[in-house]
């Protein structure tokens, strides 16, 4: 009985130790020492002032602890773990649901910071600070959180969001924490609502989430992350802190972890990136490319290429000429070397033929004028990924990239046969050397006859639309096969391809009545000879244009066509055939005209009558002191101009501004029809005051040249209203008496009324 009990508790403790090997195993008894001596398992950091603060229960279980893997499937072999809970509560299986930190635990306000969150809880920091000896650090971490939910009871639970952060600064500074705990190639903090497959909860970056995990599964939380890396560039030798954190977020609710990798927190070499033909950044063929590893704290260099040591490549830099997989190891202590990887690929060489630049030559001495952008189609040689950069006239001046030739698109040879040199670049930046001959060819071409058109489009302008395919046909039958040809406005267009004309069916010439064309005949590059094109564009121009003809009172025009027509026909009544007709009537008169091409033009003569000022009448405004004006109605069938003395002339009839007085006003036709036309007119205005006095001067009150108007009336009132005397324009006036007897010297009062019907009234002084 007993060798059987003694069997089944061996038997129980056996599947007991099966199961817990399944599993991660978890020690939180390490110290803060111990924790980074585990993540950092190398001495290529000098680590100090190391620290680990989280929480503790009373069963004295902590928030921290160093783990191993067994022989579990957790990735990582060993590390370090920081919770939101207690850190042995952490290993599988995953059969209940973690939820173990006391409210009186607090956050970090750090992370808060970082992850973009407030009202953390229950957070376990482990900081410590720390040199590196190489340039880039990196540590591999995954993040582990019961709040991976499978089910929710409300749909707020999605949006508590625990998370961690790889927090970096320079130790003893201001300097805010830089976070490397993020999406790769972004700046998004690694959290559970940032890294979450796709569930309940909506997904997000889920190629960074590695499951939901099982109840069989090696730790005791919901879900997990793939294995991920934090890294930064550093300065080698300069001092810096690091903050690990991790906490909950909104409640204590749902713990949380962070695995971080033993001896993952790495300090490595960045020598430099990759020069790969597929990123487009390759070495150029025949380059030597150094590569730098050089560092002060180092002690020994050793170079490889694909892991082959090179022999004697033992300093800090290595020069490169062959592509390959390249590597250094840079020893800083016995203790630690520290690894720099990089692979180069060269370009393949520029490799160029013989090229020759045919131009044509106006007059077969050698010289002529070249577009060297053809020269550099020439060394491309069709290939797209080549450009021609740019053109010398020596071999040494391309190489030192000097003295480039500045008029590339006209550039005028010096020598029959002359070399220039093209600076040609590939599509990753190398150059080459590319040499081209320049010469000339000497084919003769006929010229076509000229292209003759009637200017019929409407505008008698000497321009019209010409369709030159005809002509670029017969330009090019009878020579040899295969050659191409395109016109331009000048022969040094022509030359150098420069302001081709685009649209040869439909050009309109630019040059009145008559243009040269040039057509230039070539194949690819070479030109085989260049032919002129004359187009002549027979209008009537501006000697055939419209007029307009005065015609006066009673007199006749000769409407004249011009000379040098074929044949003339006027739209008169019976029609009229000869060069000139004679008109003694207002009205339009259209000539058509043929000239010796054939071409039809017509032309109208607007005959418009016009003739002297027969009569006027006239608006006078006047009783307004120097403010009167006159305006001129004249009567007659022309154009009028009107002055006030005879010489000095205006176009409107109004003259203001005028004195009381008389005044001759001039009416002559703009046309020049017949004498002009003459009248007086007068203005008028009253005395202010007279002086009835018996000295012969100034003694009768009456309306100055107001004999000229007799069909004004004028009556004389006393203060009183009293009518004292009435008079008319042509009368004499008053002599300041009332019935024989003189009237005291005092204001009077008067009424006019002129011809109009207009009344005017005032009142003047009499001073005895």
């Amino acid at each position: 009985m007993k060798t059987r009990l003694a069997y089944l508790s061996a038997l129980l403790f056996l599947v007991a130790g099966m199961a817990s090997a399944q599993n991660i195993q978890v020690n939180d008894n390490y110290t803060a020492q111990q924790l980074a001596d585990a993540l950092v398992s190398n001495s290529c950091a000098q680590v100090s002032n190391i620290s680990v603060s989280g929480w503790s229960g009373g069963s004295g279980s902590t928030s921290f602890g160093y783990f191993t893997a067994g022989t579990s499937s957790f990735p990582f072999a060993n590390g370090i773990v920081l919770s939101t809970g207690f850190a042995a509560s952490a290993p599988g299986p995953n059969n209940s649901l973690l939820s173990e930190g006391n409210t009186s635990w607090g956050g970090d306000t750090d992370l808060q910071q970082a992850l973009g969150v407030t009202g953390t809880i229950n957070a376990t920091v482990l900081e410590f600070d720390f040199v590196p000896f190489t340039s880039h650090i990196s540590f591999d971490y995954i993040f582990a959180s019961e709040q991976y939910l499978t089910s929710i009871n409300s749909p707020n639970q999605c949006n508590y969001t625990d998370g961690f952060a790889f927090l970096l600064k320079k130790a003893n500074t201001a300097d805010p924490y830089q976070n490397l705990a993020v999406i790769p190639g972004t700046n998004t903090p690694v959290k559970v609502n940032t890294v979450r497959g796709p569930g309940v909860c909506p997904a997000a970056n889920e190629q960074y989430f590695d499951s939901f995990n099982p109840t069989n599964a090696p730790v005791n939380f919901n879900g997990q992350t793939v294995i991920m890396t934090a890294e930064s560039d550093v300065e080698a030798g300069t001092t810096y802190h690091i903050k690990l954190v991790v906490a909950d977020q909104g409640n204590n609710l749902y713990d949380s972890a962070i695995f971080l990798g033993g001896g993952s927190f790495d300090a490595t070499l960045d020598i430099g990136p990759d020069r790969l033909l597929a990123t487009g950044n390759p070495l150029c063929s025949g380059e030597t490319f150094p590569i730098d590893a050089s560092n002060p704290a180092a002690t020994a260099y050793q170079w490889y290429k694909n892991t082959s040591p090179i022999t004697g490549a033992t300093n800090g830099i290595y020069n490169v000429t062959t592509p390959g997989d390249y590597s250094v190891d840079v020893t800083f202590s016995p203790t630690c070397t520290a690894t720099g990887e990089i692979r180069l690929e060269y370009a393949p060489a520029l490799v160029f033929g013989n090229y020759t630049l045919l131009q044509c030559d106006d007059d077969n001495d050698g010289l002529t004028v070249y577009n060297l952008d053809q020269a550099g189609q020439l060394a491309e040689n069709g290939d797209p990924d080549l450009q021609a950069h740019s053109y010398y006239l020596t071999s040494s001046d391309a190489q030192d990239e000097i003295n480039a030739i500045t008029n590339t698109t006209a550039f005028q040879n010096t020598t029959a046969d002359q070399d220039i040199y093209v600076l040609v670049e590939n599509r990753y930046g190398c150059t080459g050397i590319a040499t081209v001959k320049l010469s000339v060819s000497s084919n003769t071409v006929n010229n076509p006859a000229p292209l003759e058109e009637c200017d019929t489009d409407g505008t008698d302008d000497g321009f019209f639309k010409f369709d030159l395919t005809d002509t670029a046909n017969d330009i090019l039958a009878g020579l040899p096969a295969g050659l191409q040809l395109t016109f331009y406005p000048s022969y040094n267009d022509a030359l150098t391809f420069g302001n081709e004309i685009t649209a040869p069916d439909a050009f309109t010439n630019t040059v009145a009545n008559s243009q040269t064309l040039y057509a230039r005949i070539f194949n690819a590059s070479d030109c085989y000879g260049i032919a002129e094109v004359q187009l002549i564009v027979h209008s009537f121009g501006d000697g055939f244009a419209d007029e307009d003809v005065i015609l006066c009172d009673d007199t006749t025009e000769t409407l004249d066509a011009g000379s040098g027509y074929t044949s003339y026909s006027w739209d008169t009544t019976p029609v009229q055939t000869t060069r000139r007709i004679t008109v003694d009537e207002p009205g339009t008169y259209t000539v058509t005209v043929t000239n010796t091409f054939g071409c039809e033009g017509s032309k109208t003569f607007t005959v418009s009558p016009s003739g002297r000022a027969t009569d006027a009448t006239f608006d006078i405004n006047d009783f307004t002191g120097n403010d009167n004006s006159i305006t001129v109605h004249p009567v007659g069938s022309g154009t009028y101009e009107y002055s006030l003395d005879g010489l000095d002339y205006q176009d409107s009839p109004v003259f203001e501004h005028l004195p009381s007085g008389e005044y001759t006003i001039y009416i002559k036709d703009t046309n020049g029809c017949g004498p002009r036309y003459s009248e007086s007119v007068f203005i008028l205005d009253y005395p202010v005051f007279f002086t009835p006095n018996g000295d012969g001067i100034n003694d009768i009150w009456r309306i100055p040249y107001s004999y000229y108007r007799p069909g004004i009336f004028v009556t004389v009132f006393d203060r009183y209203g009293k009518i004292i005397t009435g008079f008319k324009g042509y009368e004499q006036g008053w002599d300041g008496t009332y019935n024989g007897r003189p009237l005291p010297s005092t204001d009077y009062w008067f009424h006019i009324e002129l011809e109009n019907g207009r009344k005017v009234r005032g009142h003047f002084a009499m001073v005895r």
